[in-house]
Formats: structure tokens, sequence, C-alpha cells
């Protein structure tokens, strides 16, 4: 999941580790490429454009091309920038966010296990992730598939994240990206989602 929401880390600090997905096949219009934050005009979908992404053929989620050439990134950074750049804790973890970006990894797959890494380590959570083996259609019990579980398009669950104080609105915006709850709310970001 591109920059996951924070019902994402709800459920993974309730596990003992997270298993990812690298056998699947990409799904669109999912959060594998796109999150939402939250700006002074609301809520605001920001979307990575892939290569061979919309295509009828089935494409691995690993094998999944991040398009460079319609510059993205910066439209993304300067949404970022515009929503947070007044929150508490953006100046402290934006350099952090923005080396994963500059970097540009040419796979999705990998931009996404990056910063899923850098937002665990600035949770200071130590969930383990782990990643399949081969593609899986169905788990075993003991696990949590959230794989489409999480979606754009599904009401989120995560009405037991407490609120916080978000930089824009009167009123809680869910299901944002877990960047809004960083940049809000720093080291006690964590204990929003316990």
């Amino acid at each position: 999941m591109y920059n996951p929401p924070v019902q994402y880390f709800w459920h993974a600090l309730r596990s003992d580790s997270i298993l990812i997905e690298q056998h699947e096949n990409y799904v669109k219009q999912s959060y594998r490429n796109r999150c939402h934050v939250l700006t002074a005009h609301g809520v605001v979908p920001l979307s990575i454009p892939v290569l061979r992404g919309n295509s009828q053929q089935k494409t691995l989620i690993t094998d999944i091309e991040i398009d460079y050439s319609q510059k993205w990134y910066n439209v993304h950074w300067r949404t970022i920038q515009a929503a947070y750049g007044r929150a508490p804790y953006f100046e402290f973890y934006s350099d952090y966010v923005r080396a994963v970006y500059e970097r540009q990894p040419k796979y999705l797959f990998d931009l996404n296990v990056e910063l899923l890494q850098l937002y665990f380590k600035l949770l200071k959570a130590n969930t383990p992730l782990l990643f399949t083996d081969s593609y899986q259609s169905e788990v075993s019990q003991n696990v949590l598939d959230l794989r489409n579980r999480i979606h754009p398009k599904i009401i989120p669950d995560n009405l037991h994240v407490k609120p916080y104080t978000q930089v824009f609105g009167k009123q809680f915006a869910p299901d944002l990206s877990i960047i809004d709850l960083l940049f809000t709310q720093g080291p006690a970001a964590l204990s929003y989602l316990k």
C-alpha cells in the first residue's frame, strides 16, 4: 500500500508479524498506488501513475513500474507540503519521507515497502515484515487477510482509531494516510493506534 491508511497500522500493530503478498497480480483502483491526505480543501486522493497497470493483462505487483514521466512526485510532494507544512512534526519527519521519494524506485512494490519500513521505524514499532513465497488465495485461520479488506471503495472499520487533532477541518477525517497521524502527532502517534 502506498502511504497506507491509519487503519492498516491499527491492525498491523496487533499482529505478531506482517506478511506482505508479493506474488499477487496488481489490483487497480486500490491503495496499492493511492492514498488520502487532508488539505484545506478537504480529503484529497493522491495516485501514482504506473506503467502497464491499466492493461487487460494481469501483471505481478512486483513488476508494476512507476511512470516518472508524469512528474507525479512534484504534485504529491507539493500537496503533502501544503497539507502538513504547518503540522507540528512535519519538519521532524518530512526529510525521511522525501528521501524515499527522491530515490525514485523503479517499481511500485519497492517504493511501498520502503515507505512501510520507514513508517514502522518512525512509529518505533517492531512488528517484523515478512514476504510470501508464493501466492495464497486463501490464508490460514490465524492470519488476518487485509489484501482486499482495506480498500478506497470500502467503508473503513477504523472507528476504533482514536480521533486526533488534524491540521484542517473541525470534524475528524478518518481513513487518511499514516502521514497525517505522524505529521500531526509525532512520537505520540503510536498511542492513537493502541
